[in-house]
């Protein structure tokens, strides 16, 4: 009890601390974008929700992911990995992992590759970009068994450092497991009056936090100017934000969307680190017109906290997880435009359903019971099956190429 007591007390300061955070930012400057509030609710160091150290995913936390469900999501990833790696055949293989959280997914995958593939796993390595200590410390103790072969880089600008200091390229798998989902989004809302987007932001008010109605960021504004950015692509056409006249003229005043520029620009980094292999995320997503479609009127942000939708994004921060839809549109355009060719855009069932059927040995293919279930509740529709997509995009697959 005393325990208990004890950690709500530290939470509590924690929140506090954070709230003033986040307060004295929006009062310095009259409000701030929702990005900037997302960012920090978030990654503020030693206050985010990312960064405390209490269990916030599975079953006593506040939602579920693939890894939570157990370690055969991990096992099929590791089966289909040691397939596309040992087809690069190249001398070093390296699985990149970005967004490794706590390091489950990490230990899961060398884990199976230690046992099911000990050739590979003997002269392969394994990076994770973290940028965060705390971060870093959870994966380590997690990872101990496995130190030798890992390495740890706080972003892609310092693993292209090293890549190219050390004269070792980028060839192999690169990968994130519901990262991007987590990174910083910036809302709008359309003002049919004058046809025209606005950026929702936020200040303080009263120790709590209210939407203000802003101009367009410069991020934004950048995103949607620069190459390989857009939000609504038509016939290979970028048309955001012209939105088509049809299009301007059936959308409701107050329609609400995201931009998400950190996702489209991860993306774009690891493309063009990657030298030869592939690079894959696994999230929940949607294709670039489906953010238009008469259900997503009030956008893709969520917060939840202990398995609940929550209906105010805005409220505790560092309590609560806050998500965004990915546009897997923009990050297949991105990965396109750094010359990825797209292997697979496909819903989670039919990419583990396919390594099934396709890559997992006969003697392993009879699943116990509790492998049965994680397998139902990664692959059914009206669980993880539907929700998560999927997107590989590869280069140089062949060696010579």
């Amino acid at each position: 009890m005393l325990f208990a007591s004890t950690a709500a007390m530290h939470a509590d300061k924690s929140h506090q601390a954070l709230t003033t955070l986040i307060q004295q930012e929006a009062d310095r400057y009259g409000a701030i974008t929702f990005a900037r509030f997302m960012e920090l609710a978030l990654y503020a160091p030693g206050l985010g929700y990312y960064e405390q150290a209490g269990q916030t995913i599975g079953r006593q936390g506040d939602f579920f992911t693939s890894v939570s469900v157990g370690p055969l999501f991990g096992e099929l990833l590791a089966c289909q990995f040691a397939g596309w790696l040992e087809n690069l055949a190249v001398p070093k293989p390296v699985l990149v992992e970005g967004g490794a959280h706590n390091g489950r997914l990490a230990f899961d995958i060398l884990n199976d590759l230690a046992v099911h593939h000990p050739a590979l796993s003997n002269h392969l390595e394994y990076w994770l970009i973290e940028p965060s200590p705390t971060r870093q410390a959870w994966q380590k103790v997690t990872l101990r068994t496995y130190l030798d072969r890992c390495r740890w880089f706080q972003s892609w600008t310092e693993l292209a450092s090293f890549c190219d200091n050390s004269g070792q390229k980028l060839n192999g798998v690169v990968f994130a497991n519901e990262l991007l989902d987590a990174l910083p989004v910036h809302c709008l809302r359309w003002r049919k009056a004058d046809r025209t987007w606005r950026e929702l932001g936020v200040r303080g008010s009263s120790n709590s936090f209210e939407w203000v109605e802003l101009p367009l960021s410069a991020e934004v504004k950048d995103y949607a100017s620069a190459s390989g950015g857009g939000w609504l692509e038509l016939d290979g056409e970028l048309l955001w934000p012209d939105l088509p006249t049809e299009l301007c003229d059936v959308l409701p005043d107050g329609f609400k969307s995201e931009l998400c520029p950190s996702a489209v620009d991860w993306w774009k980094q690891a493309a063009v680190t990657l030298d030869r292999g592939l690079l894959i995320t696994l999230d929940y997503g949607l294709l670039a017109k489906e953010f238009f479609s008469p259900q997503r009127a009030n956008g893709t942000l969520r917060a939840y906290r202990q398995h609940q939708l929550m209906n105010d994004v805005l409220a505790t921060p560092g309590e609560q997880d806050i998500t965004a839809h990915v546009n897997f549109g923009a990050l297949q355009r991105a990965g396109k435009r750094q010359g990825l060719q797209t292997e697979a855009s496909i819903s989670q069932a039919d990419f583990l359903t396919g390594i099934l059927r396709s890559r997992w040995p006969v003697a392993r293919r009879a699943f116990t019971p509790e492998q049965t279930r994680q397998f139902q509740t990664l692959t059914h529709p009206d669980q993880l099956g539907r929700a998560f997509r999927v997107l590989v995009q590869s280069r140089r697959l062949k060696a010579g190429n």
